[in-house]
Order: C-alpha cells, then sequence, then structure tokens
C-alpha cells in the first residue's frame, strides 16, 4: 500500500497508520456492538483490535482506548449473564 494523502493536512500518511487508524474504529464498533450481541466472540476482538491500534502508533488512541473498555465490559457482561442465569446469552424469560 502506498501512503495516503490527509486531505486536511496535505501530510502524508503512512499505510501503517491508516491500518491503525482503522482497527480502532473497527474495534470501537465491534465492542457496542457486543454489548448486545455475541459477547464472547465481539469483546475480545475488541480488546486485541484496540490493543494492536495502540501498539501501532493510531492518531486516534482514544477510540483505540474506548475499544479496549468497551471490549472488557463485553466481557464483563457475559461473566454476569453466566453467573445470573446461567446462560451464555441475553434472556428475557
Amino acid at each position: 500500500m502506498s501512503p495516503r494523502v490527509d486531505s486536511r493536512t496535505a501530510v502524508r500518511v503512512p499505510a501503517r497508520t491508516c491500518d491503525a487508524d482503522a482497527m480502532a474504529v473497527t474495534g470501537f464498533v465491534l465492542g457496542l456492538v457486543g454489548l448486545l450481541v455475541m459477547n464472547l466472540i465481539l469483546g475480545p476482538t475488541a480488546v486485541v483490535l484496540g490493543v494492536l491500534a495502540l501498539l501501532r502508533h493510531t492518531t486516534r488512541p482514544g477510540r483505540a482506548r474506548l475499544a479496549i473498555g468497551l471490549g472488557l465490559a463485553d466481557v464483563v457482561l457475559l461473566v454476569c449473564l453466566v453467573t445470573a442465569d446461567g446462560t451464555w446469552s441475553w434472556s428475557l424469560t
């Protein structure tokens, strides 16, 4: 991948940073969705993507930290569900 040019600052952004930004945003979205469905899969995935984004020096570190926090919240929610209901999913009954 060739470096992309940021249209706001006209500075070349390395492809690795662009990938890290995408990881931060993807982890954030997966963490949000994981609060509602598929906590077991989406939570840890959000944590991994957030950590990788921080290690690759994303320009969105706040979003990467939110991805880690939401991913951990997904796992905590899953533990609470399993402890309370003995189930791996949401139950309305």
